[in-house]
């Protein structure tokens, strides 16, 4: 999909020989034309792969393709490694840990950051939870994908710091929308607002990537309301077991809920901005 095919193609590019499999096979054509070996099954490439790559949205999804009837645990072979690249919860990974080493599997959650941009460039921050010693096996082959690889703890913590991740990045879209919704109804252009206030404290990288979106009113996605909203979920969830408070995280969700109401779901989660236009008659763009 959008990143697992120039993930894909960053393996090849360092030298490994990558078999592929997706539900869908244009993408499995795509990348067969471009130097990959196609993959039969989730079950042919658990027998044959030993190290083998997850990039899908959520956790049924991963158990699926590794604990189905016809999924890579019923062929992988002991110290087959698993690298579940995909957001989950953290307690999903742990389970499905737990799954894989009853088979003699050794799994590393390690989702990422940095969208398809990052995932073309190989530039990916990647948050890898599970055995440092398996994570250290691994360095080399994450690093053909990622450039920001960090060991964050046991099984789950990866998917952990994903959440602290996206939890950011949600409220400050929000924020960076609200704001830019000041402008425009006090009659400043949100234009020349960013170029004021980039350079200062308010400066990030989620502005620099994501204003110009909220400025034009191009909400083409990269990374989805849908996607964002079950991050959320699962940062929620994970919360709420730790006792965590999330008064903002549980403000954010809701409005990204919004969003998938009026028919949102499918945009670029910088239009957290359009909820701001819904409630106030205004749109940012102009």
């Amino acid at each position: 999909g959008t990143m697992g095919k120039p993930m894909v193609r960053n393996l090849m590019k360092a030298g490994h020989e990558v078999v592929v499999f997706n539900r869908s096979t244009p993408a499995i054509d795509q990348m067969v034309s471009e130097g990959a070996v196609r993959g039969e099954s989730y079950a042919q490439i658990g027998a044959d792969c030993p190290v083998i790559i997850t990039m899908v949205p959520n956790a049924p999804d991963v158990k699926n393709v590794l604990m189905g009837a016809n999924g890579v645990l019923s062929t992988a072979k002991p110290g087959t490694i698993v690298i579940d690249m995909s957001s989950i919860a953290p307690a999903e990974s742990r389970n499905i840990c737990e799954a894989c080493a009853a088979k003699g599997v050794r799994m590393m959650d390690a989702p990422v950051s940095g969208g398809e941009s990052g995932a073309v460039a190989g530039t990916l921050s990647i948050m890898c939870g599970g055995d440092k010693a398996l994570f250290d096996e691994c360095r080399d082959i994450l690093s053909a994908m990622g450039k920001n690889i960090v060991y964050c703890g046991e099984s789950g913590a990866g998917n952990t710091v994903k959440l602290v991740n996206q939890i950011i990045v949600a409220g400050n879209i929000a924020i960076m929308s609200e704001g830019f919704m000041l402008a425009r109804q006090a009659g400043v252009d949100p234009k020349i607002a960013f170029e004021a206030v980039r350079g200062g404290l308010a400066g990030s990288a989620i502005m620099e990537s994501r204003a110009p979106k909220v400025i034009t009113g191009d909400y083409a996605p990269t990374f989805t309301v849908d996607l964002h909203t079950k991050d959320l979920t699962n940062a929620l969830d994970t919360g709420h077991g730790f006792g965590s408070p999330m008064p903002l995280t549980a403000q954010v969700f809701e409005m990204f809920q919004f969003l998938r109401a009026h028919g949102f779901g499918k945009l670029d989660h910088s239009a957290l901005a359009k909820f701001y236009e819904q409630v106030a008659g205004q749109e940012i763009s102009k």
